[in-house]
């Protein structure tokens, strides 16, 4: 559902431009809002969430999508923990739907869906594990890489059951905001995927703005 946002970017308390194919990490408080912005149009977020306190409870896909017995994300969506408490809510989304089965680009994928030769071209999963790595203070390890959100991702699910990677549904400008029910931290990697023509085989930046609870 669309729903635009009250809150002004001049009022955040902090504002990161995050290029493709590098990664956002950070802790944002119970209570704060932080919004993921397209800045060009049609690249992915692709964004994982934990529980600041304890990283073993974290976002899970099969938990959101039970509970709000839809496959896709936007508007009022409650993203659910593996212990099924509430992480955190969408309050305000100008794209109108977020992916959460496509999972994220890898070696592996990379090899099985274009060519052995794009085996080593860098993914998500590779920006997820230098965050880990360059900031251990997290305590977040390999093992704890799980379901993510592809924010701005179109993948319809077709009537047979397949994923379909279709062109994106997003525009310059368009954002979602999520609100935390709990400390949580946020690890996004820009997506760096240059083989998928969703994005016109060229990854963007994106901004992300936090604001202080209310």
């Amino acid at each position: 559902m669309i729903k635009e946002s009250s809150l002004a970017l001049s009022d955040a308390r902090a504002r990161n431009n995050v290029s493709a194919g590098d990664y956002f990490i950070q802790i944002i408080e119970a209570g704060e809002t932080i919004r993921i912005i397209d800045l060009e149009g049609n690249q992915a977020a692709d964004t994982l969430f934990y529980n600041a306190q304890d990283p073993s409870e974290r976002y899970s896909a099969t938990d959101t999508i039970r509970e709000q017995a839809a496959l896709y994300l936007t508007t009022g969506s409650k993203l659910k923990t593996n212990l099924n408490r509430d992480l955190l809510e969408i309050t305000a989304d100008t794209c109108g739907r977020h992916d959460t089965v496509g999972g994220a680009c890898s070696t592996e994928s990379n090899t099985v869906r274009y060519d052995l030769e794009k085996r080593c071209m860098h993914a998500c999963r590779d920006s997820w594990m230098l965050a880990i790595a360059e900031h251990d203070e997290y305590g977040l390890e390999k093992e704890d890489i799980g379901h993510n959100i592809n924010f701005f991702m179109n993948v319809p699910v077709t009537p047979d059951g397949q994923l379909k990677f279709a062109d994106g549904v997003s525009a310059p400008g368009k954002y979602v905001e999520l609100t935390a029910k709990m400390d949580t931290i946020v690890l996004i990697s820009n997506c760096p995927q240059l083989n998928n023509p969703c994005n016109a085989y060229n990854p963007t930046p994106i901004e992300v703005a936090i604001w202080a609870a209310a």
